[in-house]
């Protein structure tokens, strides 16, 4: 009776501990209509293994540390998919307890897929969500525990690349701020990114998604963003694999190149072996351990 006791006792402990470690909240991003969108019905879906697809209500799910262990630091994660899915669950959630257990504020952003039918711009979708959770999460950051110049955004895929465009894209008006609050993120940490949409080193299916198939040069330049580091660019950390056959590694060397040129504080770790997706490895421990000592050693963590 008494090991049925402790086994009970022991439950709960680790039931509250996990409460305590991880408070998740699922909210809409925006209060008000949702900018740029048509009047489309929501046909969003998701598999069994929360892969999500046809976004048009966005979302910001929010993990929150104790507040006893906060650091101060958040980071809004982008999962990738192509921008024709949404891994959330693998390149989300599971990213943002990772952090939550570091003391670093986690928030998974779950952005509007580009469709014609329920955006007016597709191109700029995707950009006008990142930006409004840059707003939302440094004019609520006294009420999360979080440092307003603290706060990064992560990117997985085509996620990166969207990281990328709110890093070098934060000066563009394309979302109501009367307030005047900065989009700019503090830093970017981009994983297996897509960086370029150029021909022989784009990701083929996230340009057409995003930009259609009959894009022009301009526009492919404009979200190419190896072209648009400048020395005001936030420092990033980036990784990527060798033999990665889906989004070649180029897209990360030229952007850290283009970092460097510009002077803007940048860590690179390319492995020899992962694909794409680093599903058996590098482990995660390996890559996010790396991301986690690049955070201290550029002071965004203690």
């Amino acid at each position: 009776m008494m090991t049925s006791h402790r086994s009970i006792f022991l439950f709960l402990t680790i039931f509250v501990w996990s409460l305590g470690c991880v408070a998740q909240q699922e909210m809409p991003l925006y209060n008000a209509a949702i900018p740029n969108a048509t009047n489309a019905p929501n046909e969003e879906a998701k598999t069994p293994n929360q892969v999500v697809s046809k976004v048009a209500i966005p979302t910001l799910s929010v993990f929150l540390p104790p507040k006893e262990k906060a650091t101060g630091a958040a980071v809004i994660i982008c999962p990738g998919g192509g921008y024709g899915v949404l891994v959330i669950k693998r390149e989300g959630y599971d990213v943002a307890e990772a952090f939550v257990k570091q003391g670093i504020a986690a928030f998974v952003l779950k952005y509007r897929l580009p469709s014609p039918k329920t955006m007016i711009d597709p191109s700029i979708g995707p950009l006008q969500d990142a930006q409004q959770a840059i707003k939302t999460i440094r004019q609520r950051a006294n009420e999360w525990n979080i440092n307003p110049q603290k706060i990064g955004i992560m990117g997985f895929s085509a996620g990166g690349h969207l990281a990328s465009t709110t890093g070098t894209h934060f000066g563009r008006t394309i979302l109501p701020n009367p307030e005047g609050t900065s989009l700019r993120p503090d830093f970017m940490i981009l994983v297996y990114p897509v960086i370029s949409f150029m021909e022989g080193i784009g990701h083929k299916g996230s340009g057409a998604n995003l930009l259609g198939k009959d894009a022009s040069a301009e526009q492919i330049k404009l979200y190419s963003n190896e072209t648009q580091v400048t020395p005001s660019t936030p420092p990033a950390f980036i990784t990527h694999a060798s033999d990665d056959t889906v989004v070649p590694v180029a897209n990360s060397l030229l952007f850290y190149e283009a970092l460097q040129k510009n002077k803007v504080m940048s860590e690179l770790h390319i492995y020899s072996k992962g694909e794409h997706g680093y599903l058996k490895v590098p482990a995660f421990d390996e890559w996010f351990g790396r991301c986690l000592h690049w955070m201290k050693t550029a002071g965004f963590t203690p």
